[in-house]
Parts: structure tokens; sequence; C-alpha cells
């Protein structure tokens, strides 16, 4: 009986979430596990979170918030794939403009869903992506077959965006990403250099609509 019960547990499909909001990583937790092929092996409630678990366990299916404090979840999913590049990445978010879509599956995402999609089916979506298949949310298939890729940049510019949108000096992102003041401001002027961009105003509105940054 424990021989079979073992081999059992080995069939499941092993999930790891990550999810910023505690509720809400515990609905998804209880929708997943009502399925009982289905085993979370361990959740996460930032990007740098998820990539460190994701590296530990190594799971088959992520299911991955797009809005997560400090990494998001579309360069997360970057970073998960290029260590783990059988793993499949299901993004969950609140967004349904193109752009986050785009730069989701860009990362190498399987997988687009909305979290506020009344016929959200988590389960069957993570089954769907083990059997490395794409899901994408219905509402979101005419998008998905045009999209076009946005102006490219760094990782770390992505994080000094990301705290731009947050209303942050160039003093406080040096202090929170251990850099020169100096070197945050050539960060700023590179990525504006790189949108075309010529004032935070616009910046802000940019990243928000293209899915660069998210607010706080």
């Amino acid at each position: 009986m424990v021989a079979f019960e073992k081999a059992m547990k080995r069939t499941k499909i092993t999930v790891l979430l990550v999810e910023d909001h505690n509720l809400v990583r515990k609905g998804f937790r209880r929708m997943l596990e009502d399925d009982s092929g289905i085993e979370v092996v361990a959740e996460a409630a930032t990007g740098d979170e998820g990539i460190t678990a994701a590296l530990q366990h190594k799971p088959q299916v992520v299911v991955m918030d797009y809005a997560l404090p400090g990494c998001a979840g579309d360069e997360a999913t970057r970073r998960i794939l290029a260590e783990l590049p059988e793993t499949r990445v299901l993004i969950l978010s609140m967004h349904a403009e193109p752009a986050y879509l785009r730069n989701a599956l860009e990362a190498g995402a399987c997988g687009y869903i909305l979290k506020n999609a009344l016929d959200l089916d988590l389960a069957t979506a993570v089954r769907r992506a083990a059997e490395g298949l794409n899901v994408i949310d219905p509402a979101l298939q005419a998008q998905a077959a045009d999209s076009r890729p946005v102006a490219r940049i760094t990782p770390r510019e992505r994080q000094v965006l990301q705290l731009i949108v947050e209303g942050r000096s160039n003093k406080e992102i040096a202090a929170l990403l251990g850099l020169s003041v100096n070197t945050v401001g050539v960060h700023r002027a590179n990525i504006m250099g790189e949108l075309g961009i010529h004032n935070t105003a616009e910046l802000v509105v940019y990243a928000i609509r293209n899915g660069l940054a998210t607010l706080p």
C-alpha cells in the first residue's frame, strides 16, 4: 500500500505557485489541490523567491503572477527558463492589455490567463501546460496572434524603471539597488533613449501601458 501511494505521488504534476498576495495564493492552492493529480510543492511571494524555489524544487509547472514585487513575472519567467528549459510557466494576471501578454510570451511563458475570469479553471490550465500545450485566455486569443515586440531594456533597467514608476528619486533607487546615484542616472537616460521618451511622466505612462512596470 505504501509503495502504491508513493508511485501515485510521483505521477502527480508538481507545481510552484508564485503570488504575492497571501489570501489569493491560498485560494489558488486550494483550487489546484482539489485536483488529486496536482501537487503544489512550494510557494513564493516575490519573483526572486520564485526563481530560488524553482531551482530548488524543479517543478513541472510554475504558476506565476505577473505583477510581483521586485522581479516582475515575465523577467522571473525568463530567468527560470534559462536554467530549467523543460519547465512550463503559466502566467496569471489582472492585465488584459496586449503588451502584458506579449511580454509574457516573449519571456517564454506557455500560457497567460486572467485572474478575474469568471470561468477560471486553474487545474485544467495547469494540466494543459504540463501536456505541452499553450494556454491563452480565450479573451486574449486575437491578441496572441498579433504580438509585436516593444523596445527591449535590460533586467537592471527594468528594476530601475519599476522604482521610477513607484515615484522613487535617483537617490532612493541608488540606495535600494546598491548603486551610485550617477549609475542610476545613466540607467534612467538609457531607458529614455531606448524608448524615445524625454520626461518622467511620459516614461511612467509608457511603462505601465506596455507592461514594463506595474503600479505599487
